[in-house]
């Protein structure tokens, strides 16, 4: 098996579908304005910097899907995709896609972001595996809290180790692309990581590393 790992948020689409989803909650009026959106902002700031409290964000980030039932939750998800995510997809990344699995690779997709809003996303590029932050759910309900390791920075490595011992499988011959330092981890664990439109810090260690960079920001799906 040889594994292409894709990061999402701002690598797959053209956003950050975390940040987006609490800017969604606050303009649907799910959440309070006054304080929400300025606490989301100040969170996507520090995950920016490489500052960001994962289990302070995640208790944030968390709250809103223990609060309201299920089929409420879904109905918002499925909006929220349709008018939110889709217009993010990019051409670039699905030709990108369908090349790994031209070639017989493995696609898997592995986020930060929680599994309740990305499992449709991957779906939405035919990817099947996903490995992201797992909401606990508990007799229909999300409680707020996490299951197992959340998928960030040192995280990512841990929960892919995880993958590849429950598939039995290694990293031989392993493509990850990204658009962040925060995956600095995993990217120096592959064969061949590829830096993905990248922010500043991980633009200047790629070419530090002769790391590929590219860019799938042009021409977005319509």
């Amino acid at each position: 098996m040889t594994l292409a790992l894709f990061d999402l948020d701002n690598t797959l689409i053209a956003d950050d579908s975390d940040y987006l989803w609490g800017k969604f909650l606050v303009d649907e009026g799910i959440v309070d304005r006054l304080t929400y959106d300025k606490i989301n902002a100040q969170f996507y700031e520090d995950y920016q910097n490489g500052t960001l409290d994962m289990v302070a964000f995640l208790r944030f980030a968390l709250a809103p899907l223990a609060a309201h039932p299920l089929e409420l939750l879904h109905e918002w998800r499925n909006t929220f995709i349709h008018t939110i995510i889709t217009p993010l997809l990019l051409e670039k990344a699905k030709q990108l896609v369908e090349n790994h699995r031209a070639q017989g690779h493995t696609l898997l997709i592995i986020t930060a972001t929680n599994a309740f809003i990305t499992r449709p996303i991957a779906a939405l590029y035919g990817i099947e595996h996903l490995i992201a932050t797992t909401p606990e759910f508990i007799n229909g309900r999300y409680t707020g809290n996490v299951v197992g390791t959340p998928c960030f920075q040192a995280g990512k490595v841990t929960r892919l180790q995880e993958w590849l011992t429950q598939h039995n499988e290694t990293l031989e011959g392993s493509y990850f692309y990204s658009d962040s330092h925060n995956d600095l981890p995993l990217l120096n664990l592959v064969d061949t990581p590829i830096a993905v439109d990248p922010d500043e810090k991980l633009r200047d260690i790629a070419h530090a590393k002769q790391w590929q960079i590219m860019s799938l920001r042009d021409n977005a799906v319509t």
